[in-house]
């Protein structure tokens, strides 16, 4: 099965330090067939407005030298985007898709209200249940707003930082966690309009990296895809640093398999390009 890992950020993103070509040969030493680096832009982040801006033409010029340079018959290396998706960016975003020759755009909900739930302040006075409705309804609302991207990402990503909440509160980590049967209906929703607009769903394995069995979305989600018709499905593990490159992958060829899929997608050029798990 060849592997290519399409969600990583590198120093020209504000929350890593990482030099590309160690990221690159990172991805050379486990074997993979090649990556996609993802560098965030996320506008009107409001705790921290500067934090994760990004200069996408010196980006871009960057990242396609590094393509000319790295790539060859046995490795390929793409350049994609990671945006922060919110409902009053819709037009903004749909310029950056269109501006820019982009291989892969993961559209991703950091934001809730103004507020990432990476902070505590986002769980104040709410209960689990109520954390995660929030999100799933905003992101409901983000897809309809704007849908020119092409994977989004860590469909559940406020559970990365239940846990830590949970144990901050003094709660049981279980509760914690994220029920489908909770939420089914707006995930549905979600789901169906992904399938609608030819939008892959992304398969994040870095909750792996902080103690969690599943990756975003969990495996229930990612099997009710599935069975609604979906087939567009990426892989990523959201590095930050060379030794998270792949990091989750070792399971993800059975737990695909068990989940109906028998492949799945890298994009090049905006085009999803198939990618055989069963060899």
């Amino acid at each position: 099965m060849k592997l290519y890992d399409c969600h990583m950020h590198t120093c020209f993103s504000s929350d890593s330090e990482a030099d590309p070509l160690k990221m690159i040969a990172s991805a050379r030493a486990r074997g993979l067939s090649g990556i996609t680096i993802t560098d965030h832009v996320d506008w009107d982040y409001k705790r921290t407005p500067e934090l994760f801006q990004l200069d996408i033409d010196d980006y871009c010029l960057a990242i396609d030298r590094l393509k000319e340079e790295h790539s060859d018959k046995s490795f390929t290396l793409r350049k994609g985007i990671e945006t922060g998706l919110q409902t009053h960016l819709a037009e903004r975003q749909k310029e950056l898709a269109t501006r820019y020759n982009f291989d892969y755009i993961i559209g991703s909900i950091h934001q809730i209200d103004g507020e990432d739930p990476y902070y505590d302040d986002y769980w104040d006075n709410l209960t689990y249940r109520q954390a995660y409705a929030r999100f799933f309804e905003v992101t409901l609302e983000n897809i309809k707003a704007f849908h020119d991207f092409d994977a989004l990402g860590h469909l559940d990503y406020i559970s990365r930082y239940a846990k830590r909440i949970a144990k901050s509160r003094g709660d049981n980590e279980n509760d914690a966690s994220v029920s489908y049967s909770d939420h089914s209906e707006v995930i549905d929703e979600i789901l169906k309009l992904l399938i609608r607009y030819d939008i892959s769903l992304e398969i994040n394995t870095a909750p792996f990296k902080y103690g969690y069995s599943v990756p975003n979305p969990s495996w229930d989600i990612i099997k009710r895809y599935r069975d609604y018709g979906g087939r567009l499905i990426t892989i990523g593990a959201d590095a930050h640093k060379p030794e998270d490159v792949a990091a989750g992958f070792i399971t993800l060829r059975e737990n695909l398999l068990n989940c109906g899929f028998r492949s799945y997608f890298v994009y090049d050029k905006r085009t999803p390009l198939e990618i055989p798990i069963t060899d």
